[in-house]
């Protein structure tokens, strides 16, 4: 077996307590589901043993993860998250409904490899082998919009129209990523739309709002540091007041098709001028 580092199980705690805060299961109930003793359960989460790849498919099967936590007990020497966004992964697999708003870069469950590549290269300190490893993970995340059982996520993503523009990886790399945002957009839970250039509340920075069954939704501030997981009533209720504020500015949603169909026109033309 495997021998994993502090951080490694700290990784895998992490993911395991917010899942099971999402569903707001006692500890007892998880090891009841996996039909593993409540020590067990009590021991990965305080990281003093790591789970067994049994433990991890269970929990997936558990807490309807599907390869969540198999991956990230697969991957546990190569942290593919960064430390922020890690305790939201299972909040975003469990969603019924992900709200996005985003003013400098399309959401990663939206964006291609070569789009998404392009961002991770450029920041700091970041190997090559490292930058692709983040990129699988992003990829795999986006199985979601696509999955069967249970059902895909309802999107609703809101778009600065900067986003639209902002050169990330050339003209070429530009095109075919709205090209597969519209797609995206003509799927039946996918709701993309865009905020003209103006000044707006959404310009202090990018977020996200899982919602879920249970009482409090959970929100992802993405910040230089690699982002915030914040789970307060308080705090989802007013992420939730500047979303739907957000929603007011927007175009509607055929309007925000022709406005992304206009921009992959205008990097075409780039590309051949």
């Amino acid at each position: 077996m495997a021998s994993y580092n502090e951080n490694d199980r700290e990784m895998f705690a992490d993911e395991l307590k917010a899942a099971r805060a999402q569903k707001g299961w006692s500890v007892a109930e998880v090891a009841d589901r996996i039909g593993f003793s409540p020590s067990t359960i009590k021991n990965i989460e305080s990281g003093q043993r790591a789970p067994t790849p049994e433990q991890a498919e269970l929990l997936d099967q558990a807490f309807g993860t599907p390869g969540t936590f198999a991956r990230t007990e697969r991957r546990m020497r190569g942290v593919p998250f960064s430390a922020g966004f890690r305790p939201f992964a299972p909040h975003e697999q469990g969603a019924r409904t992900i709200k996005t708003a985003h003013h400098s870069v399309l959401p990663g469950l939206y964006q291609t490899s070569d789009y998404a590549l392009a961002g991770l290269k450029v920041h700091p300190e970041t190997e090559d082998d490292v930058a692709k490893e983040r990129l699988a993970a992003r990829l795999e995340r986006q199985a979601i919009l696509f999955r069967s059982d249970p059902p895909p996520p309802r999107m609703i993503s809101l778009l600065a129209e900067h986003v639209l523009h902002a050169n990330i990886g050339g003209p070429a790399i530009m095109a075919a990523q709205l090209e597969h945002v519209l797609e995206l957009a003509r799927m039946p839970r996918i709701t993309i739309q865009v905020i003209p250039d103006q000044v707006h509340s959404g310009l202090n920075g990018a977020f996200v709002i899982a919602e879920a069954d249970q009482l409090p939704h959970t929100v992802y501030l993405e910040t230089a540091l690699g982002g915030q997981v914040i789970e307060s009533p308080d705090a989802a209720e007013a992420m939730t007041v500047l979303f739907d504020a957000l929603r007011a500015e927007a175009l509607t949603s055929s309007a925000s098709l022709e406005a992304i169909k206009e921009a992959v026109q205008q990097w075409n033309d780039r590309i051949t001028s």
